[in-house]
């Protein structure tokens, strides 16, 4: 169907012209009446987050989002753009989103007093009214509402004439969203800017006053310490915002594998078969939990749901090297592959420590517990005591890059009672690779890695060689 092109056919059609805040409220009852969640991308706030979000878009508030990083905040802000009607008619030429009915720009309303019912219209796809600025100490007044372009005056037109203002971010964004991502950086002169917009109507420029009854929705977000710290943000402001919504990392390790399989962009290559064990996804996981409970982390600038995902990727990515170099087709990641993480953890976490060198120490420890926390949930206790037992006398096995997925498959024969557990971490595996030689070796590896441990087997080397034996 087309859509019409001038203000006539545009009252013809029926259209009529709905406030910002009356159109997502409208979208948003439709999506809710439904079942239809209203981000479906982002997991875990069902319960939580949803509601409040939910509440704060029928009351037609600005929002404010609090939380540490990773935290799902900018994906949440940019998804509000699917509770806009998917087209929505302008005046023309307008550079912020004149509505046809009730223009306010000098352009629109000098096009509609000398054309009247034959100005033209053009219609702005529903991602195309979203702003968005990351709020920095340098960001200036006329990056958020707007400046004199001298590009404009050296066409001819003099300095009291309107025509000559450059509008900003914000005054672009009229009818739509526009979103200040870490808005306490702002520095408190923009800050005042930003109100006089957003409260006042009226904003002056170079001298210009020029009443802007701009149509926007706000929405920003903030890292709770910085937004709390006194002075931070100046009151009026803050006191705009009619509900914060306070975000959160996953509430359990199930939520944390659901993102992480979600997101995490695993390599491969051709002739490559990549399959990994869900007992290593949630090491992957674990670790990132084990770092949000440690004393050595920072924990008030977070340890976001990224670092979950990218150790997901480069631990995949090690097993495929390690794969490409032995000639295995068969693709699955191990305990030893986990000497890969300190590159995708450092840069993600903030450790706190005063010895010099601990770094190393403490990234291991997070690992050692990651891993230890799935051995204990997924491995029954009751069939340790074989595997230990299986090791007294001179028995000693020895794992890591070089050893093949073969000489795996035949220690499970030579070592009857690794059988249970193995099968045990094996059970919740796709029937078509639980069987494989190299999904057996990654079974083994975290058996074996559990066992030492929970200090039931003695593990000498370092690196990617390791030797197990009886601690007897």
């Amino acid at each position: 169907m087309s859509r019409p092109e001038t203000l006539a056919a545009l009252r013809e059609s029926g259209w009529e012209s709905t406030p910002i805040r009356k159109e997502i409220r409208r979208n948003a009852i439709a999506r809710i009446r439904s079942g239809e969640p209203l981000f479906p991308e982002v997991l875990g706030y069902e319960n939580t987050v949803t509601p409040q979000l939910e509440n704060a878009l029928l009351a037609g508030h600005d929002i404010i989002f609090l939380g540490e990083r990773g935290q799902a905040k900018t994906r949440m802000i940019r998804g509000l753009t699917g509770l806009l009607d998917e087209w929505m008619p302008i005046v023309a030429g307008s550079e912020i989103n004149d509505d046809p009915y009730a223009p306010i720009s000098k352009h629109a309303r000098d096009l509609v007093d000398e054309l009247g019912d034959a100005t033209p219209i053009t219609w702005v796809h529903r991602d195309d009214r979203f702003g968005e600025k990351l709020a920095t100490p340098d960001t200036a007044i006329a990056d958020l509402i707007g400046e004199v372009d001298p590009i404009k005056i050296a066409e001819g037109r003099y300095l009291s004439d309107e025509l000559v203002l450059h509008y900003g971010l914000v005054p672009r964004t009229n009818r739509g969203i526009f979103a200040m991502n870490e808005l306490p950086d702002l520095a408190e002169r923009i800050q005042v800017g930003l109100l006089n917009v957003l409260e006042e109507r009226d904003v002056q420029i170079r001298g210009h006053k020029v009443r802007l009854p701009l149509d926007v929705i706000l929405v920003a977000s903030a890292n709770p310490e910085d937004y709390t710290n006194r002075g931070r943000l100046i009151t009026p402001l803050k006191d705009r915002f009619g509900s914060q919504i306070r975000t959160h990392y996953p509430l359990d390790v199930e939520t944390e594998v659901a993102i992480i399989e979600q997101e995490a962009d695993l390599a491969s290559a051709d002739g490559l078969n990549v399959a990994v064990p869900s007992f290593m996804t949630e090491v992957c996981a674990n670790l990132s939990f084990a770092a949000r409970a440690s004393q050595h982390i920072n924990q008030r600038s977070g340890v976001s749901v990224r670092l979950s995902i990218s150790n997901t990727e480069v631990m995949v990515a090690n097993a495929v090297r390690r794969s490409l170099r032995s000639g295995a087709t068969n693709v699955v990641p191990r305990i030893v592959d986990l000497d890969a993480l300190p590159a995708s953890t450092s840069g993600k976490i903030e450790i706190e420590t005063l010895d010099e060198g601990r770094d190393g120490e403490i990234l291991e420890s997070l690992v050692r517990a990651a891993v230890l926390a799935v051995f204990k949930d997924r491995v029954p206790p009751d069939s340790h005591r074989g595997v230990v037992d299986a090791f007294e006398g001179d028995v000693v096995i020895d794992v890591g890059e070089d050893v093949t997925d073969d000489a795996y498959a035949a220690m499970l024969e030579s070592i009857p009672a690794l059988q249970v557990p193995v099968k045990a971490l094996l059970s919740e595996e796709d029937p078509g690779d639980a069987e494989s030689p190299a999904m057996i070796a990654s079974a083994i590896e975290l058996v074996l890695e559990g066992l030492h441990l929970s200090k039931r087997l003695n593990k000498d080397g370092a690196g990617s060689k390791s030797q197990f034996r009886s601690r007897s």
